[in-house]
């Protein structure tokens, strides 16, 4: 799943309003940010298999330390030391959507992989629906989810300029047309490729904390119009 994660995000600044975009993109890609890296290092393991899925030619082979649930169950926690030593004042509400949202990505991997997303760093058990084995099904599920996220981001933030508008729907209009070239385009040339062209996420999340920095919590802009 790709646009589905950042869906989800985009639905949880409803419940944590006070934490940006850009940190909740980060918290629900961390599995994805951190992936490549160990794939690069030797750590984790991918090769290019097309046709093992309808959606996707990646094999995942092994990546435990990124993806599995007591591994993200881990990161989760740091996540929640690291972010309320940067930002003390958080409630412990926003906390758990952290938390929740890194969490979030092992469950949505589950419902669209094969059986390969494991469940501790060590064990053989590994979990997949498959949703991955349609491609109208992918797709109308995470299009679905999309526009469920945005509406919900929509109605919790409003823009306080004409760049909150714009660079909200220029990353909607980006992520579609990745999603397009993912699951249309020839498949990658080798694993190393795909990982480094993984790390373009980061541009994702520096965009969502820019796209904050335009846009403030509707009912704060409803107040100062009163």
């Amino acid at each position: 799943m790709f646009i589905g994660h950042f869906a989800v995000a985009f639905a949880a600044k409803r419940a944590a309003p006070a934490v940006s975009l850009g940190t909740l993109f980060l918290a629900c890609q961390f599995a994805d940010l951190l992936w490549p890296n160990l794939v690069l290092s030797g750590v984790e393991h991918l090769a290019i298999a097309p046709g093992i899925t309808a959606v996707t030619p990646l094999d995942f082979q092994s990546y435990p330390y990124s993806h599995s649930l007591l591994a993200l169950g881990i990161w989760a926690a740091i996540a929640v030391v690291v972010y309320k030593s940067v930002r003390s004042a958080t409630p412990l509400g926003a906390l758990l959507v952290i938390a929740g949202l890194v969490l979030s990505h092992w469950v949505l991997d589950v419902i669209s992989h094969r059986p390969d997303v494991p469940l501790t760093m060590w064990g053989e058990t590994k979990l997949g629906f498959g949703l991955w084995n349609s491609r109208p099904a992918t797709i109308a599920t995470e299009l679905l989810m999309l526009v469920v996220g945005i509406v919900m981001y929509a109605r919790t933030t409003k823009p306080i300029d004409r760049t909150g508008m714009l660079a909200l729907a220029g990353l909607v209009t980006f992520l579609l047309v990745i999603n397009v070239a993912n699951m249309f385009g020839p498949p990658p040339p080798s694993a190393a490729a795909v990982a480094w062209s993984a790390q373009a996420m980061w541009l994702i999340v520096a965009w969502g904390y820019w796209i904050d920095r335009h846009r403030r919590p509707a009912e704060a802009r409803a107040l100062v119009g009163q």
